[in-house]
């Protein structure tokens, strides 16, 4: 199996974990940030890190790129996303939201998303709040061309 089929299975266990901030413990909590984390640290494919603490709104008052700072240290920026990349949403003063990307067209995502209050894997465009291009999506992949 590919790596990037190995990325979304991983992903997919993750769903109907409920949303829970800073938490990582499949089936009992976690955010967005801190699936990211569990689905690419525990598949060696970053180095282990920790960016918690973080409050639940931090993004609402603080216009330091934090969350997009943990990701672009960690993966490389790409035009068009793959399967098993990372998608993160300017939400609030800035990009402050992730998930990873299970399909390309429709562009869908798995995601701890706090107004579903789970893990789920949806298309974007099913939550205005996401697909609205003031949202600036932006994608990284930590996947090398060697492990396609």
């Amino acid at each position: 199996m590919d790596t990037r089929s190995v990325i979304v299975r991983e992903a997919r266990k993750w769903i109907g974990t409920p949303y829970h901030n800073c938490a990582d413990v499949r089936g009992v909590g976690v955010d967005c940030g801190m699936l990211l984390v569990r689905v690419y640290v525990d598949l060696g494919l970053t180095a282990q890190f920790d960016p918690r603490p973080y409050s639940a709104d931090w993004h609402l008052h603080r216009s330091d790129e934090r969350y997009l700072g943990f990701v672009d240290e960690r993966a490389t920026e790409v035009p068009r996303p793959e399967s098993g990349d990372i998608c993160v949403f300017r939400w609030g003063r800035c990009y402050s939201h992730g998930g990873i990307v299970s399909n390309v067209e429709p562009l869908t995502i798995i995601h701890a998303f706090q107004p579903s209050r789970v893990v789920v894997e949806d298309p974007v465009w099913t939550h205005p709040d996401l697909s609205n291009s003031k949202r600036r999506v932006r994608f990284f992949s930590v996947v090398r061309k060697e492990d396609n």
